[in-house]
């Protein structure tokens, strides 16, 4: 059995190994980080790692993803989640926005979420199930 990866992108399987080091392919695939001789690279920006990281064709991706800031957890070997980075999930909820939806009030009158754009909101809903 090989080692399963769980990402933001989903779930992967990659071939038994130690540790959590992968051939460039599977590095690529899973992580989208292509290993190139100045370091890991996804478009222009590019990561250098200590010479300890690599080997010719292989990459740790748990050192890699611990550079990088974000967590990276095991259950001992079969099973590896990379995380996300502080710093890019306080990025990605900055811009998260709610859907639009409107209701009634008591008195009958519409409010659309829309209207409150740009206002801090405390939206309390519930429901009897």
């Amino acid at each position: 059995m090989g080692r399963i990866i769980l990402t933001e992108e989903g779930r992967h399987e990659a071939p038994s190994g130690t540790g959590l080091w992968l051939s460039a392919a599977d590095a690529l695939h899973i992580t989208g980080w292509e290993l190139k001789p100045e370091g890991m690279c996804r478009g222009a920006l590019c990561v250098p790692l200590p010479a300890s990281a690599t080997t010719p064709g292989e990459v740790d991706i748990a050192a890699f993803w611990a550079k990088l800031g974000a967590p990276v957890v095991s259950d001992g070997g079969e099973v590896w989640s990379l995380g996300v980075a502080p710093q890019d999930r306080r990025a990605a909820l900055e811009t998260l926005e709610a859907p639009d939806f409107s209701l009634p009030d008591l008195d009958g009158r519409m409010h659309s979420l829309s209207d409150l754009r740009g206002k801090k909101t405390l939206l309390v809903t519930w429901a009897s199930w």
